[in-house]
């Protein structure tokens, strides 16, 4: 009984299950993507016109990118407290937004919908917060995979919360507006104590690479099988049974990752007392603290005042030169000759705060990178419908779900290869920061030269070059500038995203799109004759077709993609020697 006691307590205080559970918790958190899905009701129930849905859409992207509040309160707050005001907002923003579109509340204004779904949608920053801040803590080695693995299944929650919602075959559209508030504010009350910080840096274990492979196949298992169930539900009509069947087992892949925390906790026992038994002794802390403190402050004072001279020698000779400096002043200060003066500010590397990031010239590089690659990604996101129909396709769904895939498989993948780069190579994560943002110019560019298939290149290769960016960014500011006030500094780069697409989608790409409208309008009517017809008095004169729409704006877009990767390079060069220090190796 004792033993079972304590294998539970283990349990629950596994950073794999923290992680598995972090892992649900943003299969919930990405309500703002079915945005798509509850708008034709809103606004075929409550008679608003396109304008009207315009605005909610921009309270959604307001409500999922604005994070600073979440961000400032995980500094004080535990994580369960972060989750659980997420769930209020979740509940009762959404859950207002349903009794108003069906009628148990009296018809309000517009802007109070807006607010609402703001606040409803605001809650996902405090799901993305917690979920974020507990595992990049419990996993301060293997950021990159971490960030990668979450971020992936935020973005394909909307896939996930779909297909479920398919499940209970409900007759009323709005009452999928009832399981957006609803399901995720169950699972998240279910998890919030479990997922926290739980000192996992003190439970490395060499079987951890097996662990994240595992995980790594149940990621693409899932993305292939919401392609393929996808594909399915588009070739043939699936009877509520079958669909049912494809939802349990989609329930069971996401459930799946469980396995890895019981098998290491419940039936691994004499393995994990063989690793513990390899792994260094610990130290007494106390006894050294104040040593290795000094000898911090030393190590810096010498790498701070070291000449050009040393800089240039070989890395074997340099690492003694500067270990006979600071023998030599570590004895000085020890005898009073030398007073040792602390810095006043963190070195890159250490813990920053929010103020002390937002002076440094590294973190706008990487801000207005991502303004760039992000803000490009996001407005061919939003605009993907009418890319396709001015191509003809009528499935626009398709390629809406495919790059939503992609989005995730990009997440996973960019956190797993950047790892990749730092661990067996040392170089800065930026690096793979901008292979991904000249694979986003190259996709914007073939669609901008009209060539065939052009539809299809720029979406599998900008769904993976936008998810990309998210796994990457975040985890290298962490690497930065620590992990004290990531919570803020990741809340921080969500605004990249809106920022960009404010600029790209709503002034370049509409502003484009009208002209070409208009353009083939006046066309149409020299060729009629009707010289008296006013050429743009309805929606459908407004309407472009061709590749002619949006190949000038994803030209636009692509040349912003290679500034992006000349400012990501800026960065790589800058931080090179940070990262070197990190990870042990030397780049020279």
């Amino acid at each position: 009984m004792i033993q079972l006691q304590g294998k539970t307590r283990a349990f629950f205080n596994n950073r794999w299950l923290v992680f598995v559970a972090s892992m649900w918790v943003q299969s919930c958190a990405g309500i703002g993507y079915l945005f798509g899905s509850i708008s034709p009701v809103i606004k075929s129930t409550m008679g608003y016109n396109q304008r009207q849905v315009a605005a909610l859409g921009v309270a959604k992207d307001l409500g999922d990118s604005i994070g600073f509040i979440a961000g400032s309160l995980c500094e004080i707050l535990p994580i369960w407290g972060i989750l659980s005001i997420g769930v209020v907002q979740n509940f009762v923003g959404y859950g207002l937004v349903w009794l108003i579109v069906t009628g148990r509340l009296p018809s309000l204004s517009v802007w109070v919908l807006c607010i609402a779904i703001f606040v409803g949608t605001n809650g996902e920053t405090y799901f993305n917060t917690g979920a974020l801040v507990s595992c990049v803590q419990n996993f301060p080695k293997s950021r990159g995979p971490v960030v990668g693995i979450l971020k992936g299944f935020a973005g394909l929650s909307g896939a996930i919360l779909t297909l479920i919602y398919a499940m209970f075959n409900a007759s009323d559209q709005a009452s999928m507006l009832l399981m957006i508030a609803v399901l995720p504010s169950i699972v998240i009350i279910a998890l919030m104590f479990i997922v926290r910080p739980v000192g996992g840096h003190r439970q490395v274990r060499p079987s951890d690479n097996s662990s994240f492979l595992f995980t790594y196949t149940i990621c693409l298992i899932l993305a292939v099988y919401l392609l393929g169930v996808l594909l399915l539900e588009d070739l043939f009509d699936l009877s509520q049974t079958i669909v049912t069947l494809f939802a349990v087992l989609l329930i069971i892949l996401v459930l799946l990752p469980i396995i890895i925390p019981v098998h290491l906790v419940f039936f691994s026992e004499s393995r994990r007392q063989t690793e513990e038994s390899l792994l260094p002794e610990p130290q007494n802390q106390e006894s050294t603290k104040s040593e290795q403190d000094i000898n911090e402050v030393i190590l810096s004072e010498v790498e701070d005042e070291k000449s050009a001279e040393i800089d240039s020698l070989p890395a074997s000779e340099r690492q003694k030169r500067i270990a006979h400096l600071q023998a030599k002043l570590f004895q000085a200060a020890a005898e009073g000759a030398v007073r040792v003066k602390r810095r006043k500010g963190p070195r890159r590397g250490e813990d920053f705060t929010l103020m002390q990031t937002l002076v440094k010239a590294d973190f706008w590089l990487i801000f207005v990178s991502l303004v760039l690659a992000s803000g490009s990604g996001l407005t061919i996101i939003d605009n993907m419908g009418q890319m396709c129909q001015s191509l003809g396709f009528s499935n626009t769904h398709i390629f809406v779900s495919m790059i939503s895939i992609f989005n995730f498989l990009g997440r996973v993948g960019g956190g797993y290869f950047s790892e990749i780069i730092i661990r067996k190579y040392a170089y800065p994560r930026p690096v793979a920061m901008a292979a991904v943002q000249v694979i986003m110019a190259l996709g914007l560019f073939f669609y901008a030269m009209g060539w065939p298939g052009a539809i299809y290149i720029v979406t599998v290769l900008i769904g993976l070059g936008y998810g990309a960016n998210w796994a990457i960014v975040p985890a290298a500011v962490s690497e930065l500038f620590g992990l004290k006030s990531f919570g803020a500094l990741y809340n921080f780069l969500t605004l990249a995203s809106p920022a960009g697409s404010l600029i790209f989608s709503g002034v370049i790409a509409s502003g484009i799109y009208d002209y070409q409208a208009e353009k083939q309008a006046s066309l149409r009517l020299e060729i009629s004759g009707d010289a008296f017809a006013l050429p743009f008095g309805d929606e459908e004169s407004l309407t472009c077709n061709g590749i002619i729409c949006y190949s000038l704006t994803c030209g636009i877009m692509s040349g912003l993609c290679i500034i992006a990767v000349v400012l990501s390079s800026i960065v790589v060069y800058r931080t090179k020697s940070v990262y070197a220090q990190l990870y042990g190796q030397s780049l020279t």
